[in-house]
């Protein structure tokens, strides 16, 4: 099977982009150009959310570099790669590196919408990892708001079929993410995404040598799609002034309650 990944450029996708490196499938690499991983606070924050907000997306910083280690997507060596800015993602230099490569699978990671020219030159998948359990989470910021909605247990990951609406294709594959004490969003957040990239291999290596095509399992529920104005750096009071970033500890002695969540998979039937 020939695989060939379109991510962003932040360490979580790099890491997983040598995590399919490592399934013997990896046949090119796309990689977008993405936002500074640590921004500035807008100018318009008052002093005390200016803190909050530079508090949080340090702390990101420090636990994505604690997973990930060095995982600066830089060219893999002996596989064909592309460099692009969101406005060429879906350009014609993709759509002939796409040709010529011809990929069983275009696995997507924290790019940009593709849009369909692309996604029809998968040979047989075209699949995204969406950082979020759908249909509970979808859209973006889904590693932040089950923290901020008090059931850390609801961080996961989804694999899934790429359709043009948001985090909707049948899910193809997801996994949850213990619990573990002290940890805090960003902690909790880059464990769920390095133990599903590091499973992703053998998940790949049971699809690669299924009998059939295999198909993802229809989201029966609309769940909630998050937006990106749904986030405000207002609601970061909630999590690091009220909670000081131990929202886990707090469900693990029972202070918090909530649902469980139920994880689904081809995995079995592949």
């Amino acid at each position: 099977m020939h695989i060939v990944t379109i991510t962003g450029d932040h360490p979580r996708h790099g890491y997983l982009v040598r995590q399919v490196a490592a399934s013997g499938f990896l046949a090119g690499t796309i990689v977008e150009r993405r936002e500074s991983f640590q921004p500035q606070p807008p100018e318009d924050l008052s002093n005390r959310l200016s803190v909050l907000f530079t508090l949080h997306f340090s702390r990101r910083t420090e636990a994505e570099a604690h997973a990930f280690g060095d995982a600066a997507l830089t060219e893999i060596a002996g596989t064909p790669s592309l460099q692009v800015e969101v406005e060429t993602l879906n350009g014609p230099d993709t759509i002939a590196f796409l040709k010529e490569v011809q990929p069983d699978l275009i696995l997507s990671y924290g790019c940009h919408r593709l849009e369909p020219p692309v996604l029809a030159c998968a040979g047989r998948y075209a699949w995204n990892v969406h950082g979020g359990l759908s249909p509970w989470y979808r859209g973006v910021a889904t590693h932040f708001w089950p923290s901020y909605m008090l059931e850390p247990q609801m961080t996961g990951m989804t694999l899934h079929e790429t359709t043009e609406q948001l985090d909707a294709g049948g899910i193809v594959h997801q996994t949850g993410v213990e619990l573990v004490r002290g940890d805090g969003l960003h902690d909790l957040a880059a464990r769920a995404a390095k133990g599903f990239a590091d499973g992703l291999p053998d998940f790949l290596r049971e699809v690669a040598e299924a009998p059939a095509p295999v198909s993802g399992i229809p989201q029966t529920s609309t769940g909630r799609l998050w937006t990106v104005r749904a986030w405000r750096p207002e609601h970061l009071v909630v999590i690091y002034d009220h909670y000081e970033d131990r929202i886990v500890d707090r469900v693990l002695d029972g202070e918090l309650e909530g649902r469980e969540p139920k994880l689904v998979s081809v995995a079995s039937s592949a």
